[in-house]
């Protein structure tokens, strides 16, 4: 199998004059750096699910994602990396139409794909509907959206060799909670983690993620939604000027999906004083900045 990463993760720290005089420091892992298309955690998700289709002889990867997912890209490049074909079942007949720049670069990379509606979609963790998918695409190993499950935690539980001891407080992007989950079952518990869900009620995946914790960890970390911009890969003009004077500030591009959502709100979170005083956050990047195809005429860099 072919070893994705091209350049190893770093720790970045912000502008001071963007937390000051909040709390005492914050950095960012820099996971979007270590490859222009499996870049931030989608790696670390992919990685044992690679390895397992292999091990398998399985003929290809099948996983599921909508129009703008960061995964189905991500997943396309890796398996072809990997000598594996891909099938992507994709949420929503529309998307059919006139395919966004994530689905053609995932075309690019040899990825079919297979429209199909949301009440198909939505079955798209039951294990009869994956019978019959198993059935239908015959030698393809299936993973789950966003790369979830135990494999996907597995793997995500590596992220936190990047992580060095000092930091009180992590905070990470959470779509399935997959990333939150791996980093929370590998860090020592006094360290305080918090997921930022860019969907609308988002906290619904603490039920998810606990199903891959012990249960003394199932109220070790925390989930905020309020920050969704109107639900997933939501945008308006006031998250398009806060990506461009984050940027402006650290120099650090963020990715609107995800990573640009969670730092809006730990920015919100500061002022309101919610962390203490003595603080060192981690903040981490998930990459996906492929899904900022659509408003790079907006963007400073």
């Amino acid at each position: 199998m072919a070893t994705i990463p091209e350049h190893e993760p770093f720790i970045q720290p912000l502008n001071p004059d963007w937390y000051q005089p909040f709390v005492e420091a914050i950095s960012m892992l820099r996971l979007d750096v270590i490859h222009p298309v499996v870049s931030g955690n989608k790696w670390y998700k992919l990685q044992h699910y690679l390895k397992a289709a292999q091990k398998a002889s399985a003929e290809g990867i099948l996983t599921f994602g909508g129009a703008y997912s960061n995964h189905l890209v991500a997943t396309a490049a890796a398996a072809k990396a990997s000598g594996l074909k891909l099938i992507g079942i994709v949420r929503g007949l529309h998307a059919a139409d006139s395919l966004t720049p994530t689905l053609n670069e995932c075309v690019s990379f040899g990825m079919q794909l297979f429209f199909v509606a949301k009440e198909e979609y939505d079955r798209k963790y039951d294990a009869d509907y994956h019978a019959t998918l198993n059935e239908k695409y015959k030698g393809y190993y299936i993973v789950d959206e966003g790369g979830a499950g135990e494999l996907g935690v597995k793997g995500s539980e590596t992220i936190t060799d990047y992580i060095p001891e000092g930091y009180t407080h992590i905070c990470v992007s959470s779509g399935t909670g997959t990333t939150l989950c791996g980093i929370r079952r590998a860090l020592n518990e006094h360290v305080n983690v918090s997921g930022y869900v860019p969907m609308k009620g988002g906290a619904y995946i603490r039920k998810d993620i606990n199903n891959y914790l012990p249960a003394h960890l199932h109220n070790s970390y925390t989930l905020f939604d309020d920050w969704h911009f109107g639900g997933f890969g939501k945008k308006n003009d006031e998250l398009l000027q806060f990506i461009n004077a984050f940027y402006q500030a650290n120099m650090i591009p963020l990715d609107m999906v995800y990573t640009a959502k969670m730092m809006y709100g730990v920015q919100q979170q500061l002022a309101a004083g919610y962390f203490p005083k003595n603080a060192r956050i981690l903040c981490i990047h998930t990459g996906g900045l492929q899904g900022n195809s659509t408003i790079k005429d907006k963007l400073v860099y």
